[in-house]
């Protein structure tokens, strides 16, 4: 699971929220006061989610810790609603003060639920091929239709079964079956 780093210019707020995201058994990072603090932490971390308030001890507003912040990180500001007018540019989420717990907790799990989604469907991608990699495939997939009588669909479902079993890319695949025919 992602780990949340918690910002508040009070070391006592910080710390008051930190705990209370322990125990409900979040992986929480040290409280923060500065957004130097914050942005050193989340270099070294991974992914998560940055909890802060409208602006830190060392007076470096959440849009300013938004820009700096890593791109695997997002962020939660918890402020009053009149502090709101950047979030929604900037796909910031909001809790309004007063903290409610529960609402702060859903807001919490939305979050990382999320950031899952968006972790398998990167996963899931279909990869981006160069014009010359997708060549080589395509003359291997001419050469199985015109030599095995394949469909252009089996000769595809061909490589890609021999991709897997090998361990190979696709286009190394499909240089191995021209290195077969042709002897390149």
């Amino acid at each position: 699971m992602a780990t949340i780093i918690v910002a508040f210019p009070k070391m006592d707020e910080a710390k008051a929220i930190r705990n209370l995201l322990l125990y409900k058994g979040y992986d929480v990072a040290p409280a923060c006061v500065t957004g130097a603090q914050v942005i050193n932490q989340a270099d070294n971390l991974s992914d998560g989610i940055i909890i802060c308030g409208y602006k830190l001890s060392d007076n470096m507003v959440y849009t300013e810790l938004y820009e700096y912040k890593p791109k695997s990180f997002e962020m939660l500001l918890v402020a009053s609603r009149n502090h709101w007018e950047d979030c929604q540019d900037n796909d910031i989420v909001c809790v309004a003060m007063p903290i409610k717990i529960n609402e702060l907790l859903s807001t919490i799990e939305m979050m990382f639920k999320a950031q899952l989604q968006r972790r398998k469907k990167k996963r899931f991608k279909p990869q981006k091929r160069s014009p010359e990699e997708q060549k080589i495939i395509d003359s291997a997939k001419a050469v199985l239709m015109e030599r095995n009588n394949m469909t252009e669909n089996e000769a595809f479902r061909y490589i890609q079964k021999c991709s897997m079993d090998s361990g190979n890319t696709m286009v190394e695949s499909a240089q191995m079956i021209m290195s077969i025919y042709y002897g390149e």
